[in-house]
């Protein structure tokens, strides 16, 4: 069977990431720039090999000044590092009907490690315009510094910036 083909719709997609601010409240901020390329057999997800990249450029948090930061040698260092990747290795199907676990190298920087989603797979539909579309909500959690994101300040409190981030996905992919 010829493996199909799906690429991420962007105009139905969005992937954040999620870090404490100064122990107390939470920043969100989006990646407006990323791709994957999908191949399954047929429709099966659970056996399907994944290459995900983000360009790190594309970064927003809402404050321009803290994305220039976060561009900056301090934290991705987009001038040297443009793009963290994802290539899947396994994926785990789960008891829970659509739910899988998708294992894979991570590469922030010049740094990869292995790392782990949880996925949910909503289902498959075809749109008004006849293209099939597939559905999928992912999570994660990383610790920053293990990627060699080790900037931070030390408060009264404790650090400016958390070291653990959760990476939340809402992707839709079209078939090709």
């Amino acid at each position: 069977m010829n493996p199909t083909n799906w690429k991420i719709d962007p105009a139905h997609s969005e992937l954040q990431f999620k870090v404490k601010h100064l122990m107390i409240s939470t920043v969100t901020g989006n990646f407006n720039e990323f791709q994957a390329e999908v191949k399954t057999p047929g429709e099966d997800f659970s056996k399907a090999s994944i290459l995900a990249g983000i360009n790190l450029a594309s970064i927003d948090t809402g404050s321009t000044q803290r994305d220039e930061h976060l561009k900056s040698p301090d934290f991705f260092d987009v001038a040297q590092f443009p793009s963290m990747n994802f290539t899947a290795k396994a994926i785990k199907t789960l008891p829970q009907p659509g739910e899988y676990q998708i294992t894979g190298d991570l590469t922030i920087r010049d740094t990869t490690k292995e790392f782990t989603f949880n996925c949910t797979f909503a289902g498959i539909a075809k749109d008004p315009y006849g293209n099939t579309k597939a559905g999928f909500s992912l999570e994660g959690t990383l610790n920053r510094k293990e990627f060699g994101l080790t900037w931070n300040v030390a408060l009264e409190t404790g650090v400016l910036v958390g070291d653990q981030v959760r990476i939340l996905g809402e992707i839709q992919l079209i078939k090709a």
